[in-house]
């Protein structure tokens, strides 16, 4: 009795303080917080603009971005920090968890957000911009302007590329440095020099406010800090994040479907399926289901294509070598137009994606099977051409001259015959009589010249 009591008493009590702390938490804006993991892309970029349009509709007090990140797309991260400088909701950006990096784009966020934290055992940095066929200069390289002489003319303008790249990269990331108040000189050595920080060594050299080790010690650390979203004061607002409601929001299928459709190893998969899915469906029509998945597949691939950056010079070749594959099932050629359609294919498919960041390069054991199934596909076609080159002639013109029938009707030199089991119409310069054996000795379209058996000629005729 005296338990059931104590436990009816404890319930009670856990409610009220249930009730309260609802009570407390309701007059607190919530948090909103999302995650950015893997590489910076077309999808990331939208996921974080839909996020911080619904925390101003909501009025959310802050918003945490979660990244663990290589890098990425860098009109994906122009995006991003575009977004975060418009939103009217703080931005906190968060290398979490422990062993995270904010590596090239992830580092210009990073310095973008209101308040930089980072996890321990983190790092940032490394944030020089690359592309394909840029290389950057070494420690001993010349800087361009002046070559020396053995320079070439492509040297210095893939020199005079790479110092307009990376001196953009540096104005930018020094001025968002600076409307932040963080280091502005290592910001610029991380683009200049590729260098990178820890998290402990970040937070003394002032490139982030504070060091958390997960979520829920970020917000016991926010509670209570003032933070100051434009130049003055009255622009100011204090953090109350102690008792917020955390809201994690993922993407929607939208999303989800849009981060799956820019892989660009997906990409180039789809197109090959849609590709040789409508020439399966082209060369024997009728089966329906090969034509559906190409179409889908290739429609699927050209939505990818729009929204990763193409080198439209490989996205050519790709297309030329798939004209040369289709040219070489309707016009054999000894295997020339496939291999040249290989060969194009090939080389497209390294160029394709015009940029080195990390996620968005095709890796090179795809191209390899794609090509080696793509050559395995035409070394098969050429050898069934030139198979069916080899065989005698069963059907056609060429096959019914010297053949044999039996007269049916005939009169006035012309006549009926059964020949090969069919009723053919006939002619001939003597006259024959029903059931008498004749030869074929010319086909005048669907007229066949024949002669008595017996008499046959021993050359056959030319079809006219």
């Amino acid at each position: 009795m005296n338990r059931g009591v104590w436990l009816m008493c404890s319930l009670a009590l856990l409610a009220v303080l249930a009730v309260v702390r609802e009570s407390n938490a309701a007059g607190v804006p919530p948090v909103f917080v999302l995650r950015i993991d893997g590489a910076i892309g077309p999808a990331t970029a939208e996921h974080v603009a839909r996020s911080l349009e619904r925390a101003a509709r909501e009025h959310a007090q802050l918003v945490v971005l979660e990244m663990d990140t290589p890098g990425g797309l860098d009109t994906a991260m122009r995006s991003i920090i575009k977004n975060i400088l418009a939103s009217p909701t703080p931005v906190v950006g968060f290398v979490s968890p422990q062993g995270a990096r904010a590596a090239s784009a992830g580092t210009y966020i990073l310095y973008a957000t209101h308040i930089a934290a980072m996890a321990p055992a983190t790092n940032l940095g490394a944030a020089t911009p690359i592309a394909i066929g840029l290389p950057m200069p070494g420690p001993g390289a010349q800087p361009a302007g002046r070559p020396d002489s053995a320079a070439s003319g492509s040297e210095v303008s893939q020199d005079t590329l790479t110092a307009k790249r990376v001196n953009d990269a540096a104005a930018y990331i020094r001025s968002l440095a600076q409307l932040r108040g963080r280091d502005v000189a290592w910001a610029e050595r991380a683009v200049r020099e590729s260098v990178s920080l820890a998290a402990s060594d970040a937070l003394s050299r002032g490139v982030i406010d504070l060091i958390a080790v997960d979520l829920n010690d970020l917000m016991r650390k926010l509670d209570g800090r003032v933070l100051t979203l434009g130049n003055s004061r009255v622009d100011s607002m204090k953090l109350a994040t102690a008792q917020a409601v955390v809201v994690r929001l993922e993407p929607d299928w939208r999303g989800r479907l849009l981060a799956v459709v820019s892989e660009p190893s997906l990409v180039l998969m789809l197109m090959m399926i849609g590709v040789y899915g409508l020439l399966f469906e082209f060369v024997n029509p009728g089966f329906l289901a090969p034509g559906v998945i190409g179409g889908v597949c290739l429609l699927l691939a050209m939505w990818g294509l729009q929204m990763l950056p193409i080198n439209y010079a490989g996205l050519g070749l790709i297309l030329l070598g798939i004209a040369f594959f289709v040219a070489e099932v309707f016009v054999p050629s000894h295997g020339a137009l496939g291999i040249g359609g290989v060969a194009a294919f090939g080389f497209g498919a390294l160029l394709l994606i015009d940029s080195d960041s990390p996620g968005f390069g095709i890796p090179l054991s795809l191209i390899g099977i794609v090509t080696l199934v793509s050559a395995a596909f035409v070394i098969g076609v050429a050898g069934m051409a030139a198979k069916a080159r080899r065989r005698p002639v069963v059907s056609g013109a060429p096959r019914m001259i010297g053949a044999s029938g039996e007269v049916i009707e005939f009169g006035g030199g012309e006549g009926w015959a059964a020949v090969d089991g069919e009723r053919w119409k006939v002619r001939a310069e003597q006259p024959l009589r029903p059931g008498q054996r004749v030869r074929v000795t010319r086909v005048d379209g669907l007229t066949l010249d024949v002669s008595p058996a017996a008499e046959a000629p021993p050359t056959q005729g030319v079809p006219r």
